[in-house]
């Protein structure tokens, strides 16, 4: 039957109107190499967080395609990397980071205006700053562009990077509201940098009005690591975007079926669209929800509304961004609460999302040891139902067959050499601190 299926569809004519155009130059931000290589040293320092223990590359380390291969990932108070990574009895974690760490590949394409799971970050022309965010008209001036402007959510985040209040200087400052101007967080982080090793040297370098005696300003750290990410992991060079390009043996006769199905019949273009695979919207696709849910200090419910929490209107409710697919097959755990570990097992759920939330237990995630009840919200009948009625679209399992033929698609949108990064992991930061490796 499945040779049936494949003999059908590479019969069907690859007509130039089935796939997107290739990706060029012309989609992607310029990168000056030396403010990207300045990026790679922040991007690894733990100079960054609060207690000086986190960078960047904790939570999206190349090891694990630039996410942390887990479901829901350990930020302050933990130690290690990925599904390694454990809780310092001393500085026991308060609870799970609340949504997966996603990928970082091709972020520095132009098409990505709005950035997160929830879209809280977007761009903004009426906007002094450019930018629509959770802080409004107080947001620093300065930022190169989104991928840049994300930065500022991990470093104020205390379970993420900035540690808890009394913990230390940048978490107190955050805690109090002091985020922008002198003795703000951003600028006590400017100044560590300033201090630290080398980097003034090397930020003259890059940037002549700090060489013309302005002070380091929180951006400018922000636009290195920017520059830096958008350059590490562009990922255009996989077999399906030399197929775009013209070579018809780069894809395999299941990759080729497969990509049919998936911008055709199989509908997975109507929200992965274009050659990222991703319209940038916001959908409810019924992903079960675990660990301890996005929710203000002062809530103690599990749930996460998704895109409702930003624009507050009730449509939006339990939906999330649409991802990019680019080295899909490598990036588990999938979801924005990372309820599946597994490709195949997801992309059935995905198929048939009622179907899937009904039966889901728990099993298929991936997360580190910790003593908090990360399967607490799936006990949560009236979470549950409301999850499940705020779904979009309606079930269409797949064959068997099918889902072979999307995973050799999916396969085929891998680019190993970017997951490895250009740049690399350095061997060491100029604040001295570890790096992981």
């Amino acid at each position: 039957m499945r040779s049936l299926a494949l003999a059908l569809l590479l019969a069907a004519p690859a007509s130039a109107q089935e796939f997107p155009a290739p990706l060029t130059d012309a989609d992607f931000i310029a990168v000056d190499e030396a403010e990207a290589a300045l990026g790679q040293l922040l991007f690894y320092d733990p100079i960054l967080s609060g207690n000086r223990n986190i960078a960047c590359a904790t939570c999206h380390h190349p090891r694990f395609a630039t996410s942390d291969g887990l479901s829901l990932g350990m930020g302050e108070g933990g130690a290690g990397l990925g599904p390694d990574r454990v809780a310092d009895p001393a500085n026991y974690p308060d609870e799970f980071i609340p949504r997966n760490a996603p990928a970082l590949f091709n972020l520095g394409a132009h098409q990505f205006t709005v950035l997160f799971h929830d879209g809280r970050i977007e761009v903004d022309p009426t906007r002094k700053s450019g930018f629509r965010t959770p802080m409004g008209e107080d947001m620093e001036v300065g930022f190169s562009g989104i991928l840049s402007a994300q930065t500022m959510f991990p470093v104020l985040s205390a379970d993420e990077m900035a540690g808890h209040v009394r913990e230390n200087d940048i978490s107190k400052a955050t805690r109090s509201g002091r985020i922008t101007g002198p003795g703000g967080a951003w600028d006590i982080i400017a100044r560590r940098v300033e201090g630290a090793g080398d980097y003034q040297r090397r930020f003259e370098a890059v940037y002549p009005e700090v060489a013309a005696g302005r002070p380091l300003h929180f951006t400018d750290i922000s636009n290195a690591i920017a520059a830096f990410m958008a350059f590490e992991w562009r990922a255009d060079a996989a077999p399906f975007d030399a197929f775009l390009r013209g070579d018809e043996a780069a894809l395999s006769a299941e990759a080729l079926a497969g990509a049919k199905l998936f911008y055709g019949t199989a509908g997975c273009s109507g929200c992965h669209a274009g050659a990222l695979q991703t319209d940038h919207g916001f959908h409810a696709m019924g992903v079960p929800q675990i660990g301890p849910g996005k929710r203000l200090a002062f809530e103690t419910h599990h749930r996460d509304v998704g895109r409702m929490g930003v624009t507050g209107h009730a449509e939006d409710a339990y939906a999330f961004r649409t991802p990019s697919l680019r080295n899909v097959t490598a990036t588990a755990p999938y979801g924005h609460s990372g309820a599946y570990a597994d490709l195949e097992a997801f992309l059935r759920a995905h198929a048939a999302p009622r179907a899937a939330l009904a039966a889901y237990d728990g099993t298929p995630a991936r997360l580190a040891a910790l003593e908090h009840d990360a399967m607490g919200p799936l006990s949560d009948a009236a979470d549950r139902a409301a999850l499940e009625a705020a779904i979009s679209v309606e079930d269409r399992p797949l064959s068997d067959a099918d889902v072979a033929l999307l995973l050799a698609f999916l396969a085929s949108l891998t680019d190993q050499p970017a997951i490895d990064g250009r740049l690399g992991v350095p061997d060491a930061v100029p604040s001295g601190l570890p790096v992981d490796k």
